[in-house]
């Protein structure tokens, strides 16, 4: 009884700082959006190449690389009117995002940039909406083609 009580409060202890049961560094999901120079829009392998290797020297995994190109900033920002804008969806410990705020701040390449953890729970929800919204289309959509063939052949038994 006392060493599987001792074995629940190491697990506990792991969880809770941060680490799965296996001690492994729990991993998280952070979406971060970031704001590339302009002048940075036709070379910006370089770039992008530079923060990603940033994320994965930082135990990170880079899952989604969605880039929206240049947009005109709603204010400037270091004298810039624009920025090419690229959002990451990457998986890190908790840790390291302090590691990696601090990397960001001092790269030339990036003009601002957002770390958050996305609401997954919102997220699966909104999914389900969009799939069953679908599904009702569909539904209507194979209701309207029935009435448009019933009426289709209403004239040609004439």
């Amino acid at each position: 009884m006392n060493r599987l009580l001792t074995q629940l409060m190491t697990i506990y202890k792991k969880c809770v700082h941060g680490r799965n049961a296996k001690g492994a560094p729990r991993m998280n999901q952070y979406e971060i959006a970031v704001l590339y120079h302009p002048d940075l829009e036709i070379d910006l392998e370089k770039a992008t190449s530079r923060v990603e290797k940033i994320f994965t020297d930082n135990g990170g995994k880079v899952v989604n690389t969605d880039n929206w190109g240049k947009r005109k900033l709603a204010y400037p920002i270091k004298k810039n009117e624009h920025a090419v804008y690229v959002f990451y969806t990457v998986e890190f410990p908790g840790e390291s995002v302090r590691k990696v705020e601090s990397i960001l701040n001092i790269t030339d390449e990036v003009i601002r940039f957002m770390i958050t953890r996305p609401d997954l729970k919102a997220i699966a929800k909104a999914e389900a909406l969009k799939a069953e919204k679908a599904a009702k289309a569909a539904a209507r959509g194979e209701s309207a083609e029935s009435t448009e063939d019933e009426k289709s052949e209403k004239p040609a038994a004439e």
